[in-house]
């Protein structure tokens, strides 16, 4: 079995007042609220959702 990598994601600004794209990407991610975090599969899909929104999360 084969370890996956992860990558941890905190949303840290407030989606209000994006384009509606971008919302559906955060919550695409499963982020809800502010400071909420997930842990992430480390896919080239996954990190274009994150490179979309990179002004609004942040990768710990």
């Amino acid at each position: 079995m084969s370890a996956r990598h992860t990558l941890t994601v905190q949303l840290v600004r407030s989606p209000i007042g994006c384009a509606k794209t971008h919302r559906a990407t955060v919550r695409g991610l499963g982020l809800r609220k502010m400071h909420s975090t997930r842990e992430l599969v480390d896919t080239p899909e996954v990190r274009g959702m994150i490179n979309k929104i990179s002004y609004l999360v942040k990768v710990l």
